[in-house]
Parts: structure tokens; sequence; C-alpha cells
């Protein structure tokens, strides 16, 4: 039973939370707080549980994953009660909760406000009456979420400042998190129009969504080498093109798209450990940071 729940929480999906915490301390380097990167790392792994179980319950009481092709859910292979699987997604909420408001004390209180929207948008992906990832609304909730806030707020937590640095590092990140969904929704699409969760991949159809995976995946990689403009190691992410080209290959070409989703998560933990080594091994003399963009490029400035 333990390790029903276990692979309930989805840990092949942990390191969409790990990586932009990486990134995002990264990215404040060399001005990091170390028990402030730990906590950080909690509040996005308990999240990512508390949405996969919050996902779990919604879908399997929709009905969603009655006849689901991928691998089998707790409530839709009636392997665990609904009400236990969603005690199980807000436990994991309550988690983050906590070690998120350690965070706001110590950095900035409005934090406790950001947090609460993060949870609230964890429950309605597909949770409540009108879930915004049956409306497809998730590519947006991705790069928002697992992009620019996990991202950026991280670097925040760590500086108390927002950064361009911070935010041109997010953006890669984020778009490989919303391809990570694509890939997702691109197995699913016969289920989910068949079940009426009206996904992004389920509006556009397979083969404008694989083109759109292409799109979002040579853009996070343009998004990489640019920031080289600032922080020269960052140029290391080109070397993720190597697992790139075959994912997208694999997304344009006809045949089944269920490997995309593994091709797609190795892609995003490659190109997350890459960006995040590159910004570190770039990073200015203590009490320095600079910024990114053409404009700014040779100016110190931490701040907008």
């Amino acid at each position: 039973m333990i390790r029903l729940w276990i692979q309930g929480a989805r840990p092949r999906t942990l390191a969409a939370a790990v990586v932009p915490v990486a990134v995002g301390t990264a990215a404040a380097a060399p001005d990091i707080v170390w028990w402030r990167a730990s906590v950080a790392l909690v509040v996005a792994t308990a999240l990512q549980v508390g949405v996969n179980y919050a996902n779990d319950y919604s879908d399997g009481i929709r009905g969603t994953d009655d006849h689901r092709k991928g691998p089998a859910r707790l409530v839709g292979s009636g392997a665990a009660a609904p009400a236990l699987v969603r005690r199980a997604a807000f436990g994991g909420f309550a988690v983050a909760a906590a070690a998120g408001l350690a965070l706001a004390i110590a950095v900035a209180l409005w934090l406790v406000a950001l947090g609460l929207v993060c949870i609230i948008a964890a429950w309605y992906y597909t949770g409540g009456r009108r879930p915004y990832g049956y409306a497809g609304f998730g590519e947006v909730f991705a790069f928002v979420f697992f992009g620019l806030v996990a991202t950026a707020g991280t670097a925040f937590v760590q500086t108390a400042e927002f950064t361009r640095l911070a935010f041109g590092a997010a953006t890669p990140v984020g778009l490989l998190a919303s391809a990570l969904l694509v890939a997702n929704n691109l197995r699913d699409i016969a289920q989910d129009r068949e079940s009426g969760k009206l996904t992004l991949a389920v509006r556009l159809g397979e083969r404008r969504s694989a083109w759109f995976y292409a799109a979002l995946v040579l853009a996070a990689i343009g998004a990489g080498a640019w920031l080289g403009m600032a922080r020269p190691w960052a140029l290391l992410t080109l070397a993720s093109l190597l697992l790139a080209a075959p994912a997208v290959w694999l997304a344009l070409s006809p045949g089944p798209k269920a490997p995309l989703l593994n091709h797609t998560a190795r892609l995003h933990s490659v190109f997350g450990v890459l960006l995040t080594v590159g910004l570190a091994l770039s990073a200015p003399p203590q009490g320095e940071r600079w910024s990114v963009g053409a404009v700014w490029l040779l100016r110190p400035s931490g701040m907008w």
C-alpha cells in the first residue's frame, strides 16, 4: 500500500519542482543563504506532491481516469478512497504553507499572499466546478508557477530583490515546464477528448500541438543561450540540444507519443542542471549582481 501512495505522489515529476529552485538559487549567486534555498526546495516539492494528489483526486471523482492508458491513479483505479487522497493533497499544501511562512517571516510577509495564490492555483487546476486545466490553460499555469514564480521567487528569497537575471533564467525553465505538460497531454488526447477534458492539446489537435511543443523547446534553448550574454557559462545549456533534437523529432513524427514525456522530462532535468552550473560558474564577485538584457548588460544592478 505504501508503494501505491509513493507512486501516487508521482516521484518522477519532482524534478519539475527541483529545477526552478536550483536555477533560482544559482541566479542569486554569490549571495546565497543556504537554509533559505533548502526551505524553498521543501515548499516547491511539497506543492508538487500536493498538486499531484489533488489532480489524482479531482480527475478520479470526475471519471477522467476511468479508462486511463498511462500509469494507474489512486482514485481512478480504486486503490484508495477519494477522501484519503484529498487529505494527502491538503497535507502537501500544509507542509508547503508552513515552510513558506518561515521564508515570509525571514524575507517579506507579502510572500504569504503569493503562497496562498500558488495553493489556490494548484487546487483549481483540476479541482472545483470549472477547473482551468480542463479549459486549455494548463500550459499557462505551468509557465507562470513552475517557471516565473518558482524560479524568480527562489532568487527573491535569497536577495529580497527581483532581478532581470532571475526572470531571464525563469523563462526557459517555464517554457520547458509547459513543454512537459504538452507532452503529457499529447499522449492523452484521445482519452481527454472522450472524457470532456479540453486541454490545449485537445483543442489544437495532435499536429498543431506537436509544433507548439517544438516551439516551446526551441524557445527554451534559445533563451538559455541568450542568458550567456550576461553569464557566459550559461551557454552550457546549448549541449541540451542533443536531447532536444530527438524529442522534437519524436513530437513531429507520426506514431505513439507516450515516450515523449520521458524524453521531455530528461531534457528538462539536464537543461536545469546545465543552467544551474552555468549561472553559478559565471557568478560575479560577492556583492555584485549583473543585469540581463542588451541595454543593461554591462551595468551592475540588482533591481528592475
